[in-house]
């Protein structure tokens, strides 16, 4: 696939010799910089990867990342914001505009079953119970990656037109229940003021994607993530005398069936959503009709009349049928991150460097998944670029994201690190 391919190169050769020039001399250094690196940086990977630690936890990881920054003399680095974050600021050595990159540093409450020598064994207590902990999701993937870029930027911070800030963000996956955490955390903290950014750049990576190719969109890449509870009242009773009680249970089934015809029936058919009830408990034996039934679930849309829209016949249909039904109900409906959205003139401009770090035919068009990404928060604020790193191996497979078997390939690194590195270079220098 090439996207602004031959003949954006042709235009800027004619419009700008010099930059051209500029970019192949900006293309060797950072391929030197990254072989000269990558060896090291691996090993960060798994470091991480064997010391896994959960959202607002990230305390080794954190330290990790800052004593690296520090060895490359950054020009600042601060350290637990938004309790466990990093933020570190390169100031290069020409004047020019303010870029930031961003990844994730946290871990899932995933038991790993792969067989890296690095694995993790780690255990810990998580909602009242002990669970393995696991990078099942290629976070340490993307923080040895920013780890990498900040280590070849640093090498060439000389010719840099501008400043970088690099953020690790903590809690991706959510903060602990009770807890503020990720990137809404870190934005209500001021982390793209001081400077403000004019751009912010990050990556994922893909299960089902091999090493060695490049994954984005314009537009929508990724789904808002709400989470709801629900609680439904009835009124106790004898199994065999269900006309002496209130049964939540068949109120509750109505409503997970009732769900379904929100996306089908007052959505449009074009217009994506998920409204999906993960866990439903209720109940102590088999011939006693509870008191009371609990729900619990997630919303994912793209656009914000559909969440507006999903919420408003959520409400309705709860009473609609607790009345019939002559019980009651209680929701409580928490939106998470809105949907991640890359800005369609950044992506445009930053298409080409894809293909030029990894060729033409190795840059992929992504479908927009209702997976979601607290990434959003950031692009929210400042035009927003993220784009997927293909992590698998060819030949051999990986579990799925958030799996035990969930396994991203060595091999991933540097080319993350080479197609950042590029990034944040040229839209620098498009800046001046």
């Amino acid at each position: 696939m090439a996207v602004n391919g031959i003949g954006g190169a042709i235009c800027l050769l004619a419009v700008a010799p010099w930059l051209a020039v500029s970019a192949a001399a900006q293309d060797a250094a950072i391929d030197e910089a990254v072989d000269r690196y990558a060896e090291q940086i691996i090993e960060i990977r798994h470091q991480i990867h064997q010391n896994p630690e959960l959202g607002n936890r990230e305390f080794e990881t954190a330290a990790l990342v800052a004593e690296h920054l520090r060895e490359l003399d950054f020009d600042e680095v601060s350290v637990d914001v938004a309790h466990t974050g990093v933020v570190a600021i390169l100031r290069g050595g020409l004047p020019g505009d303010v870029v930031a990159v961003r990844a994730d540093m946290d871990a899932l409450p995933v038991t790993e079953d792969t067989s890296y020598p690095f694995a993790s064994t780690v255990r810990t207590e998580y909602l009242g119970q002990q669970v393995g902990v696991m990078h099942a999701c290629g976070h340490d993937v993307h923080t040895a990656v920013q780890l990498g870029v900040a280590s070849v930027l640093a090498s060439m911070r000389d010719r840099i037109p501008g400043t970088i800030k690099f953020i690790f963000q903590p809690a991706e996956e959510g903060p602990p229940p009770g807890e503020e955490g990720g990137a809404a955390l870190m934005v209500q903290g001021g982390v793209l003021a001081n400077p403000r950014p004019s751009a912010v750049f990050g990556l994922h990576t893909l299960a089902s994607m091999e090493v060695g190719r490049l994954g984005f969109k314009a537009g929508p890449m990724l789904a808002a993530v709400d989470h709801f509870k629900i609680r439904v009242t009835g009124q106790q009773a004898h199994g065999a005398y269900p006309h002496l009680g209130i049964d939540p249970i068949v109120m509750a089934s109505q409503i997970v069936t009732a769900f379904q015809t929100i996306r089908s029936r007052n959505l449009s058919p074009l217009e994506p959503s998920v409204v999906t009830v993960g866990l439903m408990q209720g109940g102590t034996r088999f011939n006693i009709i509870p008191a009371e039934v609990w729900m619990e679930g997630t919303v994912r849309t793209y656009d914000p009349g559909a969440r507006d829209t999903i919420e408003r016949r959520m409400s309705e249909i709860l009473e609609g049928i607790t009345i019939a039904g002559g019980g009651s109900y209680a929701l409580e409906y928490d939106r998470g991150s809105p949907a991640t959205i890359n800005d369609a003139e950044l992506t445009a401009q930053m298409a080409p460097t894809l293909e030029r770090v990894v060729g033409p035919d190795n840059v992929d068009i992504v479908e927009p998944v209702m997976g979601g990404e607290d990434f959003s928060f950031f692009a929210n604020e400042v035009p927003g670029f993220f784009f997927r790193l293909g992590m698998v191996r060819p030949g051999t497979e990986s579990g799925g994201h958030h799996t035990p078997t969930f396994q991203a390939d060595d091999a991933s690194v540097p080319v993350g690190i080479r197609a950042m590195s590029n990034l944040l270079l040229d839209y620098l220098v498009s800046r001046q």
